[in-house]
């Protein structure tokens, strides 16, 4: 039995933050929060527009996000969003001590760009991509799960490792 905590699924934009979080949050019966849709209109229409978001536009967002994991502590939760720096996670784990993990959905700039390519409808355009690898600090302190295998499968060695 998984205790009840928040789970943060992060990693760059295509890496199945979605997909997976949804399927966590199903088979854990627990809330699941898309962080996407916590962003201001601001930070979509810089997105939208090619330009990469900095730790200002993020910072109102990343709070919002930890208030949504705290008031969801009772219950636990699955939360995804990008949370590319250290600094993103510290924000988003403030207050939740012993009472949420990071989980790190790890693939290759290729793969991800395939599946980035074959998107439609999303407002985090391709050319965005380098710079969220650019930016990213791999978590030391995460369960890091490879993408490279189905997504039952991937939720499955999430639940594994918790």
């Amino acid at each position: 039995m998984v205790k009840k905590q928040i789970l943060f699924v992060m990693g760059v934009s295509g890496s199945g933050k979605s997909t997976i979080g949804k399927l966590l949050a199903e088979k854990l019966n627990i809330p699941f929060f898309d962080g996407d849709n916590f962003h201001p209109e601001a930070n979509v229409k810089k997105m939208s527009e090619g330009k990469p978001l900095n730790d200002n536009d993020r910072q109102g967002w990343l709070e919002c996000l930890n208030k949504v994991a705290i008031e969801n502590i009772s219950t636990g939760a699955v939360i995804v969003c990008s949370a590319l720096k250290e600094r993103y996670r510290n924000i988003l784990g403030q207050n939740l001590e012993g009472k949420h993990q990071i989980i790190y959905l790890n693939g290759s700039f290729e793969l991800i760009s395939n599946r980035l390519n074959k998107r439609k409808n999303h407002f985090m355009p391709k050319g965005l991509l380098q710079s969220q690898f650019d930016t990213l600090e791999i978590p030391t302190n995460a369960i890091s799960i490879s993408i490279e295998q189905a997504p039952d499968d991937i939720v499955n060695n999430i639940i594994n490792k918790l």
